[in-house]
């Protein structure tokens, strides 16, 4: 069985499962809208990355055939469909991510300045689509609104800008993996990198670790207190607070 293949499976197990969940009313509509909006918000994100990447020099995306938006190049089977089903059972909202477009910065024309304009691609790109569904909302969506109730449409809409507000704002965390840490990076005096580097790799586990102990100290962790406040300030962006409410 190949590699898509095996993809390709997984994808069809994860919405199975994502389907007998909702149907099982372990979730709800919103959680389903949610999930359905943050597969293709973070490949979009990841492959912004590999699009700067490529449009600087480096063509490793591009090669890998990474530069795609079909969903089977991108799926991580633990990050896109296992952690965000556990977190639903568990009752803790949805999290997740997709496999990370690989960079070659060495491949890039100026490798510490372009690799700073590679990692905030991605925040980059999700910040435009927030903006694009605030546009809509307001000019499209929210005159059309009930006095009372908040329509399917409306709230796909919402979901879609307060996903990619809430991915954008995540990701720009200044500490590694996130894309933030780029920043630090481009300070950190080039003696301490080789320390650095060796250190880097461990990252990952760590920030997975905390963000589900978060998620299961649900609603009082910080990284959900964080997400309380985007919705709320995200709601009065696009004036439907009070029919939230």
């Amino acid at each position: 069985m190949d590699l898509r293949t095996k993809r390709a499976l997984w994808i069809i197990a994860g919405v199975v499962v994502f389907i007998a969940l909702y149907r099982s009313h372990h979730i709800t509509e919103a959680e389903v809208i949610v999930f359905c909006v943050i597969v293709p918000s973070i490949i979009l994100h990841e492959v912004s990355h590999g699009v700067v990447a490529n449009a600087f020099g480096d063509d490793t995306a591009k090669r890998a055939g990474r530069l795609t938006l079909n969903p089977i190049a991108h799926v991580d089977p633990v990050g896109t469909l296992i952690v965000p089903a556990l977190l639903s059972l568990a009752g803790a909202g949805v999290f997740g991510w997709a496999k990370p477009v690989p960079v070659n910065t060495g491949k890039l024309h100026s490798p510490r300045n372009q690799g700073v304009l590679v990692s905030l691609a991605g925040p980059a790109t999700n910040a435009v689509i927030a903006a694009i569904a605030a546009v809509v909302f307001i000019h499209v969506i929210r005159p059309g609104l009930p006095p009372t109730g908040f329509p399917t449409d409306a709230e796909i809409v919402f979901y879609i800008g307060l996903v990619n507000v809430w991915l954008c704002i995540f990701n720009l965390i200044p500490i590694p993996p996130l894309d933030g840490s780029v920043l630090f990076e481009r300070l950190l005096p080039a003696r301490y990198w080789p320390t650095y580097l060796r250190y880097r790799q461990y990252t990952m586990p760590i920030l997975l670790g905390l963000v589900l102990l978060n998620f299961f100290l649900y609603p009082h962790g910080p990284i959900t207190w964080l997400f309380g406040q985007l919705f709320s300030w995200w709601a009065s962006v696009l004036g439907v607070h009070l029919i939230l409410v």
